[in-house]
């Protein structure tokens, strides 16, 4: 391979027919939609040892190396891929993903990617005008206005969270980056929290023990009445709260925390209110489903990951915040050789941001907006919200299956029951259904309880399909039973 552009045409065209044929298998559903191998096994069939050492690639053996590379891949296009809250993602994201491995622009510094970082705000102001944060006119105003809000793209909810996390922090101790966290922050959240709150916590020193735990109910959802008495506890106790988090949607569920009574409490006490809405927060641009987010707009701060319900190949998440300042709060570094006085137009992100090279994340979330629209994305969540009830009842309605809520979202829980109840047994069903790899689910428990979960990403996935998985799970529960 020379590294030329006739062998980029040469080499994408042959990958581009390669993947077209996935794609087309993978919706059709003809095929397993996970084949799941040893590492060893895969090696030997990508033959990683032998192009180690001897290198070469060339258009012929690159058909050859992508086919062995797709057979050993989770078939995300397949409509019997219900599992994890992983984006199945539009092609047009896909394209921008192939324009940014060939162009390589890290534009937290404008001058290093200029369509990319104006790109980036955006689709940012896009993202802060469906919360009711945004000021200008139209997305592409680029002026900062005041009471405006702000944010930034980055590699996923987890470094989001923790951005928002630093940033509450900077606002109840400005003198912490400096002189470290105190001793006495507390935060105010659910056990049903994301895992990335308590490792964003853990990372700024304050550690998993600072997350004081609200009530919630049966089904893990917050309740806003045992705010205050945590409050004044957590007071009385010399500690200084920092942040309330709340779940829009919770991901063992995809259930709503209510927000509007907790960001009530929140600006009452003048506590920073942190919505994690990594998964759910695309219903914002649903008229019939917005509604699971009234009192959004009470935050301080909204995580919102574009790889999860708005068809955005991996990584793209969103943290915004309701006051642009709070961006230039959050991190407090000096790098002369790149935070220095300039006369170039633009704007650089990078003071903004923990990532100093990052690619283009926006233009991932731009292509997709521009393949389908606002309308297309608000129907998408739509489509998917609604089939997921509609697998609630035909489940439920199953004599050998029960679900223990309506779901809200495209989340949904259920159980295997002909048996009775057992955690191990709703567990060994999954492990098996993963193991064939006709369908791909996962599960949770939900007070202690294992269920079977589902999470519809894919508008491929009809009835029918969830039609043949509880006819495969009664099947496998059946052989389980009798070994």
């Amino acid at each position: 391979m020379k590294n030329n552009s006739e062998d980029l045409k040469t080499i994408s065209n042959v990958v581009t027919d390669t993947l077209a044929e996935y794609l087309s298998i993978s919706q059709k559903g003809d095929e397993k939609v996970l084949n799941q191998q040893s590492p060893e096994l895969i090696a030997k069939d990508l033959r990683l040892e032998y192009w180690l050492k001897e290198g070469g690639l060339n258009a012929e053996s690159a058909k050859d190396l992508v086919k062995n590379y797709l057979a050993n891949t989770q078939h995300m296009h397949h409509p019997h891929y219900i599992g994890h809250q992983v984006a199945v993602p539009h092609v047009a994201s896909g394209i921008a993903d192939y324009i940014h491995g060939v162009i390589n622009n890290p534009m937290s510094i404008y001058e290093m990617g200029p369509a990319a970082a104006t790109t980036e705000r955006f689709v940012v102001n896009w993202m802060l005008s469906k919360i009711g944060w945004f000021k200008g006119k139209q997305a592409s105003d680029f002026s900062q206005i005041e009471d405006d809000g702000g944010g930034i793209l980055t590699h996923g909810g987890s470094i989001a969270n923790l951005t928002a996390m630093s940033a509450a922090r900077a606002a109840v101790a400005p003198d912490s980056w400096t002189h470290g966290t105190p001793n006495n922050l507390v935060v105010l959240a659910s056990d049903e929290a994301h895992y990335s709150i308590a490792r964003a916590l853990s990372i700024m020193g304050m550690g998993q023990k600072c997350i004081i735990p609200i009530k919630t109910d049966d089904l893990k959802v917050m309740q806003p009445e045992y705010l205050q008495n945590a409050y004044d506890k957590a007071k009385s106790q010399g500690k200084k709260v920092m942040a309330v988090i709340a779940n829009a949607c919770t991901t063992a569920t995809g259930l709503y925390d209510p927000l509007e009574a907790i960001g009530k409490f929140c600006n009452d006490n003048k506590i920073w209110f942190h919505v994690d809405g990594a998964h759910g927060a695309s219903a914002l641009l649903s008229n019939k489903e917005k509604h699971l987010l009234k009192g959004i707009e009470l935050a301080d701060s909204v995580i919102w990951d574009a790889h999860k319900m708005l068809r955005t190949s991996s990584l793209c998440a969103a943290v915004l915040f309701k006051d642009f300042k709070t961006l230039g709060t959050t991190f407090q570094q000096k790098g002369s050789y790149l935070f220095h006085n300039k006369e170039d137009i633009g704007f650089d992100s990078l003071p903004y941001t923990l990532e100093c090279t990052k690619a283009g994340l926006g233009t991932k979330l731009f292509w997709v907006l521009a393949a389908e629209g606002e309308k297309g994305l608000a129907k998408y969540v739509e489509d998917t919200y609604k089939a997921t009830k509609e697998f609630h009842d035909i489940i439920n309605k199953h004599p050998h299956f029960s679900c223990p809520f309506k779901p809200e979202s495209n989340i949904l829980c259920f159980e295997y029951k002909e048996f009775g109840r057992d955690n191990d047994f709703q567990l060994a069903i999954r492990n098996t259904l993963t193991q064939q790899g006709k369908f791909y689910i996962t599960s949770t428990e939900i007070n202690d309880v294992r269920y079977l979960r589902l999470t519809v990403m894919n508008t491929l996935t009809q009835k029918t399909h969830i039609e043949g998985l509880l006819d495969e799970i009664v099947k496998v529960a059946h052989r389980l039973k009798q070994s």
